[in-house]
């Protein structure tokens, strides 16, 4: 799947992406949405392709569950445009979009058993008995809680109610299904089992799912494609992928994982493009983008795409000597800061036994491959 066209943070709208003979399953142009005088949208533009796993990820306040009440029509933008499959939805009431939410605080009637809970809005629409039967087995099957039709939710887990929240809303063969931090309320084990198991359903129902969520890992771990969202705006939208190994923005960068940002100053050369920074001269990959067209720039590199060698070793490109001062086993890898002149950085390294142990106080080369740096927009 290609990447989506980048945002501009300056221009704070996004094109919509190609998809194909068929519109996009959502569509939004110019959103703006105000409470008060705060801005929770401000001119967001997106479009979600139909049946892909789409996440907007940000930090509370942001403006993503916003933007999931405005889909559902819970909410009512102050400008701007919302098409699904092509046809403008902000004149449709929320009860008859082709779509349906799944709540972090499961929302279950505690007087009615699963089966019941997962049956209501059939029933509500007064869909024939014999169906209502047939649908709510399979949506109960696909959420794998067909042997707790007859409990009632003070009797479930939090991972079982969660599934029934997940049932009722796929029982209504919804276009596209809202989830708005379905797992936040979980332990870790459960939420990463979750997680497995929400990819896969999406997978073989082939619906398009919207998750809002402020959980890096579960962004990048779930998505095909996800929107990083700050402050009612979007940031960047791009494949998980390209969007953390890539990062336009020093938002971006911070916020999506662990990043180290290097200011330089921007100077071309016949070795190609150049950055002169604290550690030394620099040189980069531009990964398709264009050349900075300031002449201070700042420089992203992931923590595990720094390289450690021994201080003895050969001087290669892009490297200087740098000193371990403190270490932090994380468990799979342990954390690393290194002083390099008046720079500090954070590298990682595996904790198995073709990598070599470091010891605070060591002194190492560090390595910063060109391809791995990212000069930001801003």
């Amino acid at each position: 799947m290609a990447d989506a066209p980048p945002c501009q943070p300056r221009d704070r709208t996004c094109s919509l992406p190609d998809s194909g003979s068929h519109p996009p399953a959502v569509a939004a142009t110019g959103l703006v949405k105000r409470f008060g005088g705060v801005t929770a949208l401000d001119q967001v533009g997106l479009a979600v392709r139909r049946g892909e796993y789409f996440a907007l990820l940000g930090p509370s306040g942001c403006g993503k569950t916003t933007l999931l009440r405005v889909i559902a029509g819970l909410e009512q933008p102050d400008a701007g445009t919302l098409e699904m499959a092509g046809r403008d939805v902000l004149p449709i009431p929320a009860h008859r979009r082709p779509v349906n939410t799944v709540f972090q605080s499961y929302a279950l009637f505690p007087h009615l058993s699963v089966a019941d809970n997962v049956s209501f809005g059939l029933r509500m629409k007064r869909v024939p008995p014999a169906e209502v039967t047939e649908r709510t087995r399979r949506a109960m099957e696909l959420a794998q809680i067909a042997d707790l039709a007859e409990r009632m939710p003070a009797q479930l887990s939090g991972g079982q109610k969660q599934r029934v929240a997940l049932a009722r809303a796929l029982v209504n063969e919804p276009a596209v299904l809202l989830l708005d931090e379905p797992l936040g309320a979980l332990d870790l084990k459960l939420r990463q089992q979750l997680q497995t198991e929400l990819r896969a359903l999406q997978r073989r129902l082939g619906i398009t799912f919207i998750h809002v969520t402020h959980d890096q890992t579960e962004a990048l771990a779930l998505s095909d494609r996800l929107a990083v969202m700050q402050r009612g705006r979007i940031e960047q939208v791009g494949e998980p992928t390209a969007v953390y190994e890539r990062p336009r923005t020093r938002f971006v960068a911070d916020f999506l994982g662990a990043c180290n940002l290097i200011p330089g100053r921007w100077q071309p050369s016949a070795d190609g493009p150049t950055v002169i920074t604290e550690i030394g001269r620099l040189v980069i990959g531009l990964n398709g983008r264009a050349a900075p067209a300031a002449e201070d720039v700042t420089l992203a590199i992931r923590p595990e795409w720094i390289r450690l060698a021994p201080v003895a070793g050969p001087a290669e490109p892009n490297s200087c000597v740098a000193v371990v001062e403190s270490l932090t086993y994380v468990g799979a890898e342990t954390r690393l800061t290194l002083r390099a002149g008046r720079l500090l950085l954070t590298g990682s390294r595996l904790n198995d036994a073709a990598t070599p142990a470091r010891a605070a106080g060591e002194t190492v080369r560090i390595i910063l491959p060109p391809a791995a740096l990212v000069v930001l927009e801003d």
